[in-house]
């Protein structure tokens, strides 16, 4: 059960919603992952003259009894042990390289996945290996029962105790929050900001929010959770001469940064490689007034990372364009409207979201679980003369 994404799903004119879960579970055919015509040339393993037959076949035809057996691992070996969360496609901010200022078709509330879904769905994950969930959107605080959704998915164990929660969050209505979240089980923070100028944060966002950014970090800062990280997008032209100035604010308030190469997942689809700030540039930039110093292995995280002589503080460049770290991915991702991805650039989609709402068994699950991890491709393919941008943006992908 694949499906491709529909940008034009708006909340006014809704497709009909799927049927409510039936008692007794249907029978279901094995799923599939299907590749549209216009992917990218299919990875080794994969049968080219049969786009829909999954890379790993024997995970997509796993019997009931062993399902559960085994990481959940690809066709190239990586294990998959980070699930991503989107809770809402929704935002309060309107960013200029994410998303029009009018902003997008909004899910429908009906094709957006229940609380008691996403528990479901993480109980599945869980048995076949994620230990770690991150929560993110759009903006996961705009989802009105988000402490209740924390503490559901902290209550569940994984195989290495209660699963580890997350969340990357632009940090307006944060400082409403924060104190519920950790007491619900939140364990770490993303906070998106891209500038530390309130008047430019203005026109990059759309919005005057930049005092309810500054209260949310405050109150993060505040409360015991470790580490708190600061994501930043690096653009040429709009905050390329700030990356010192927001280095020095990071450190201010105890935070590591973390630069992020711009990636093509504009809701315009204008973005260019051509006026993309690069790793290199920023670590050059940053290295006119810091000294630094590389620090160990990254192991499967997407930062380099470097220590901040002088400081207890770290900096890191997630360079996913030209230093891609496709090797070591362990990530699987789950829209709002519940489709499952197995690469944030990818796409197809698996509809998890139809398939329990069919009645479909938590074996079934796994199975369409497996079968999309198994047809995994081995790097985004940005470089490829055939890459083509996702039709979602990365607001309705999640983060």
């Amino acid at each position: 059960m694949t499906t491709a994404y529909h940008p034009g799903r708006p909340s006014a004119d809704p497709p009909a919603p799927a049927a409510a879960p039936r008692p007794t579970a249907v029978a279901l055919p094995t799923p599939t992952v299907r590749v549209r015509t216009a992917q990218a040339p299919s990875s080794p393993g994969a049968d080219p003259d049969d786009p829909t037959r999954p890379a790993d076949a024997s995970s997509a035809a796993r019997s009931s009894e062993d399902v559960w057996d085994g990481p959940l691992v690809d066709s190239f070996g990586r294990v998959h042990r980070d699930l991503r969360i989107s809770l809402t496609d929704k935002c309060n901010l309107r960013c200029t390289y994410c998303m029009p200022a009018e902003g997008l078709p909004w899910l429908a509330k009906e094709n957006v996945l229940t609380t008691d879904e996403i528990e479901r769905v993480a109980r599945v994950l869980a048995r076949v290996g994620i230990v770690e969930v991150r929560l993110t959107g759009g903006e996961p605080l705009l989802r009105p029962d988000i402490v209740d959704v924390v503490r559901r998915l902290h209550a569940i164990e994984g195989p290495e105790g209660p699963l580890d929660i997350s969340m990357t969050t632009n940090a307006i209505r944060l400082d409403r929050v924060m104190e519920d979240l950790e007491a619900a089980g939140l364990s770490r923070l993303n906070i998106s900001l891209d500038t530390v100028d309130p008047e430019r944060f203005t026109k990059l966002t759309r919005r005057e929010r930049f005092s309810a950014v500054q209260a949310g970090i405050a109150a993060a800062r505040a409360s015991g959770l470790r580490p708190l990280k600061i994501n930043a997008v690096a653009m040429r032209g709009v905050n390329d001469d700030e990356f010192c100035d927001l280095l020095r604010f990071a450190i201010d308030h105890e935070a590591e940064l973390r630069f992020i190469e711009q990636m093509p997942l504009d809701a315009g689809h204008v973005w260019s490689r051509h006026t993309m700030v690069d790793g290199a540039e920023i670590l050059a930039k940053l290295s006119a007034e810091f000294d630094l110093e590389p620090v160990g292995d990254r192991g499967s995280s997407p930062a380099e990372v470097f220590r901040v002589r002088g400081t207890d503080a770290t900096v890191g460049v997630i360079a996913s364009v030209t230093a891609p770290f496709c090797g070591a991915c362990d990530r699987v991702r789950l829209t709002a409207d519940g489709q499952l991805r197995n690469c944030l650039f990818a796409r197809e989609e698996s509809d998890l979201l139809s398939l329990l709402r069919s009645g479909g068994s938590d074996e079934d699950v796994a199975r369409m679980i497996r079968a999309s991890i198994g047809a995994k491709r081995p790097g985004h393919g940005i470089d490829d003369p055939g890459f083509l941008q996702p039709d979602r943006p990365m607001s309705a992908i999640g983060g």
